[in-house]
C-alpha cells in the first residue's frame, strides 16, 4: 500500500492565483451530432431503466472563458465529440454521473475541462503510475498545471506537490486510490480546494469487472467526506452487471450515466483457429504490420518471455513484459514501447491499462482472455489516434479447457463461478460465431447495431462457409458417451478416425461401434468440430477429470435427431483481405482517418524526426508532443504563419508557443 510522506502539511494561503478564482458558470456547447450522441440514463426505481438521447437545453453564452474557448486554447481541438459536450456541462454544473466511453473516445477531456472551469483542483483517482505519468506530461505540454501523487516520487517531491494543491497553485492532481483514502491524504484534501474527483477505471470497483482491485472499494469514502463535491465515475467496458456495482459502491444512485457507443470502426477484428500460434503471430506481423508498434497478450510470464525471443529471433522489434521481471527491466522496455516506433510489447494482461500510446496498430492474442469486457479492453488498446489497426486472436479448444479449469479452481464464491462461467461463454460465442464480430461484440454490451455486416471484420470480409452439422455432432456425442465420458479432445478423435494408439487399444475402445466412424474427416476439423461443440454447449470440459469432455443436457437433443447443429467451415487460406477493403456500410472510417493523398511523406519524416528529438530532449513519450493526426494535420496544411498552424487540431496556445517556429521552419524547408 502507498504512503504519503511525513512532513507537516502547510496551512491553506490566503491569495490564490488569478486563474484560479473562477466561479462555477454556464458554460455554451454544441448539439452532438446525431450518429455520435451518447445515452443518457437516468435510474429511476425501475430495476431497468431506459436508455434515451439527451434533448437538454444547452445554456446560452455567460461572460468569462467557456467550455468551448478552453477546449479550442488548451487542447487545440475545434469541438467536442459525441456526448462529451453534455458531460462536461453536467459535471461543470455541479453534478455527479457514471461515464462509458471507449478507449480513444475521450474520457480524459470529461473531467480535465470541469477541472479547468470550476473553481478548485480536479483529484483524479488512476490506478497506475504509467498512467498518471502520461496524463500530468501531456497536461503540462498543454500548459496545464498537473501533478500525480505516487510511490515513485520522495518525501520532498511529494511534500512540495501537496504544498502547492493547498495553495491552490494546481488544475488537476492524480492520486492513487490507496493513497487516497489513507487519513493524511484525505486531511490534505480537506484542505484544499476541490474542484471535483473523477475515478478513472471505475469498473475496478467492482467484484464483477474483468479487473477488480481491492484498493478501490474504500473509495466510497469520498462521497461520505465530500458530499458537495462533483464525481465523475469513468470507465471503457462494463456490462449492467458491473454498472450497478460501480453505482453502489461510489454512491452514484440517481446520477445519469453517459453512454456512448461502444463501436471502434477502426479495429479490424479477426479471430483465428490456434494451430501453431506463434508461427501464425509471425506471419501476422510480417504481411501486414511489420515497422508497426503492437501489444501481444499471453497468459503466463514463460509464454511471454518465450514469445518475446521468438520475434525477436525472427528480426521483430519485441520485449517482454511481466510483474516476474525487475522493475527496472519493466520500466526500460515500457519506456522503449512509449517512446521508439515499432516496439512490440509481449505482455500478461498487467500490462496497458493507462497506455495512452496512440499509435499501437494492433493487438494480438495468444491465449484466450476471461471475458468480453477484458478482450474489448485489451483491443482497445489500438488504434486510439482514429487510424486503422487490428485486433487478432488465435484461438483454440485448449483455450476453454484451461480458462474452465481456472474458474473450477478458484476460491471465488458459488455466484462468482456462475457468473465467471457465463463471461466465458459469452466470449466463446464470439469466438465461434459466423456472423458479423463487431454486431455481436457491440450486442453484448447492449448496443444494437442496424445492418448485417460491418466490413472490418473476418466473417464479413471473407463470409464462412456453413454446413448441415448433426450427423457430425451425433457421431462425436456418441464417441464421448461411449468412451465413458473421462477423455480428453486428442483420444476422442483417435477413435473416431480409427487411430490405433497405445491408449486406445489399452482401454478397448478400438472394438467400440463408434471406432473409425469419422474417418471422412482429418483431426484437425475433427478438432474444429469439437470446439464448436462446446461452444454451442453440448459438451463441457470436467476439471476433476482434468479437462475430460462430458455430455451436457442439451447434447440429447443432438442425439435424438430433434437440435439442429450447423456448423463452420474453415475457408482455406487467408481469410481476411487487404487493410484497405471497403465496408458494405461504405467507406470504412479508418481509410478517412488515414494519411490522404496528397500528404507529403518527406516533410511527414522530418516532422516525425524533429518529435523524436524533442522528445527525447524533453523526457517525454513522442506522442505527448505531437500526435501523428497532428503531423498529418500539418503536412495536409502546410501552414506558413502561426496563424495557420494554430488552426490545426492538436495546436493549442501553449504548442504554438513552445513548438510554432521550429514547425514553420521544417514546414518552408524543401
Amino acid at each position: 500500500m502507498e504512503r504519503g510522506p511525513s512532513p507537516q502539511l502547510s496551512p491553506r494561503k490566503n491569495g490564490e492565483r488569478e486563474k484560479k478564482q473562477r466561479r462555477k458558470r454556464q458554460i455554451v456547447l454544441p448539439r452532438p451530432r446525431s450518429h455520435a450522441t451518447g445515452l443518457v440514463t437516468n435510474p429511476t426505481a425501475s430495476d431497468t431503466p431506459m436508455n434515451v438521447p439527451s434533448t437538454a437545453p444547452l445554456p446560452a453564452p455567460a461572460n468569462g472563458r467557456d467550455a468551448l474557448s478552453v477546449l479550442h486554447s488548451v487542447f487545440g481541438l475545434p469541438g467536442f465529440r459525441g456526448a462529451q459536450g453534455e458531460i462536461i456541462r453536467h459535471v461543470t454544473d455541479g453534478g455527479n454521473c457514471l461515464v462509458l466511453m471507449p478507449t480513444g473516445g475521450g474520457k480524459s477531456l470529461c473531467y480535465q475541462l470541469p477541472s479547468l472551469l470550476r473553481e478548485g483542483c480536479g483529484i483524479v483517482v488512476s490506478p497506475l503510475i504509467a498512467l498518471m505519468r502520461d496524463q500530468v506530461a501531456g497536461l503540462l505540454e498543454a500548459g496545464v498545471n498537473a501533478a500525480a501523487l505516487n510511490s515513485s516520487l520522495t518525501p520532498q517531491e511529494a511534500s512540495d506537490i501537496e504544498r502547492r494543491l493547498i495553495a491552490g497553485d494546481l488544475d488537476l492532481l492524480y492520486v492513487a486510490p490507496e493513497r487516497l483514502v489513507t487519513p493524511r491524504c484525505l486531511l490534505m484534501l480537506a484542505q484544499a480546494k476541490v474542484a471535483l474527483f473523477a475515478i478513472d477505471e471505475a469498473h475496478c470497483v467492482s467484484q464483477w469487472g474483468h479487473d477488480f482491485r481491492p484498493e478501490y472499494v474504500g473509495l466510497s469514502i469520498i462521497a461520505e467526506r465530500f458530499p458537495e463535491v462533483p464525481r465523475i465515475a469513468l470507465t471503457a467496458t462494463a456490462d449492467e452487471l458491473t454498472r450497478k456495482e460501480i453505482v453502489e459502491r461510489l454512491k452514484l444512485g440517481g446520477s445519469p450515466q453517459f453512454v456512448s457507443s461502444f463501436d471502434r470502426p477502426n479495429i479490424r477484428y479477426e479471430i483465428v483457429d490456434k494451430r501453431n500460434a506463434v508461427s501464425q503471430l509471425k506471419e501476422f506481423i510480417r504481411e501486414r504490420h511489420a515497422g508497426d508498434a503492437g501489444v501481444v497478450y499471453c497468459l503466463s510470464r514463460n509464454r511471454v518471455e518465450e514469445v518475446a525471443a521468438a520475434l525477436d529471433d525472427a528480426g521483430i522489434a519485441a520485449l517482454p513484459y511481466h510483474a516476474g521481471l525487475d522493475s527496472s527491466v519493466r520500466s526500460r522496455n515500457q519506456d522503449r514501447f512509449l517512446n521508439e516506433d515499432g516496439i512490440v510489447i509481449v505482455a500478461t494482461i498487467a500490462f496497458g491499462m493507462g497506455i495512452d500510446k496512440p499509435d499501437v496498430r494492433f493487438v494480438a492474442h495468444l491465449d484466450l482472455p476471461k471475458s468480453i469486457e477484458a478482450y474489448y479492453q485489451e483491443t482497445g488498446r489500438a488504434g486510439r489516434d482514429g487510424k486503422p489497426s487490428a485486433a487478432w486472436m488465435a484461438y483454440g479448444l485448449s483455450d476453454i479447457v484451461q480458462q474452465r479449469r481456472m474458474i473450477d479452481e478458484s476460491s471465488g464464491s458459488d455466484d462468482f463461478k456462475r457468473v465467471s462461467i457465463g463471461k466465458l461463454d459469452a466470449l466463446v460465442g464470439l469466438a465461434e460465431t459466423a456472423q458479423c464480430r463487431r454486431r455481436r461484440l457491440l450486442a453484448y454490451f447492449g448496443e444494437i447495431v442496424h445492418g448485417e455486416t460491418c466490413g472490418n471484420c473476418d466473417n464479413c470480409l471473407t463470409p464462412p462457409k456453413m454446413r448441415d452439422g448433426k450427423v457430425l455432432a451425433q457421431k462425436l456425442l456418441s464417441c464421448v458417451y461411449r468412451t465413458g465420458q473421462r477423455f480428453g479432445a486428442m483420444h476422442l478423435i483417435d477413435v473416431l478416425i480409427g487411430r490405433l494408439t497405445e491408449k486406445v487399444t489399452q482401454f478397448g475402445h478400438d472394438k467400440l461401434s463408434v471406432f473409425g466412424i469419422g474417418r471422412e474427416l482429418n483431426e484437425k476439423q475433427w478438432r474444429t468440430v469439437l470446439r464448436q461443440l462446446v461452444a454451442m454447449g453440448h459438451l463441457q470440459s470436467d476439471s476433476e477429470a482434468y479437462g475430460a469432455l462430458k455430455l451436457t443436457e442439451a447434447a440429447r437433443g443432438v442425439l435424438r435427431g430433434e437440435t439442429e447443429v450447423w456448423l463452420r467451415e474453415e475457408v482455406p487460406g487467408t481469410r481476411v483481405r487487404s487493410s484497405r477493403a471497403k465496408s458494405r456500410r461504405g467507406d470504412l472510417a479508418p481509410a478517412a482517418s488515414a494519411p490522404q493523398g496528397d500528404v507529403d511523406p518527406e516533410l511527414r519524416a522530418r516532422l516525425r524526426s524533429w518529435r523524436s528529438d524533442v522528445a527525447r530532449e524533453r523526457g517525454v513519450p513522442a506522442y505527448v508532443v505531437l500526435h501523428d493526426a497532428t503531423i498529418d494535420g500539418i503536412v495536409r496544411a502546410w501552414p506558413t504563419t502561426l496563424d495557420e498552424l494554430r488552426n490545426v487540431p492538436g495546436i493549442g496556445d501553449k504548442k504554438l508557443e513552445h513548438y510554432g517556429d521550429e514547425l514553420l521552419q521544417i514546414v518552408r524547408t524543401r
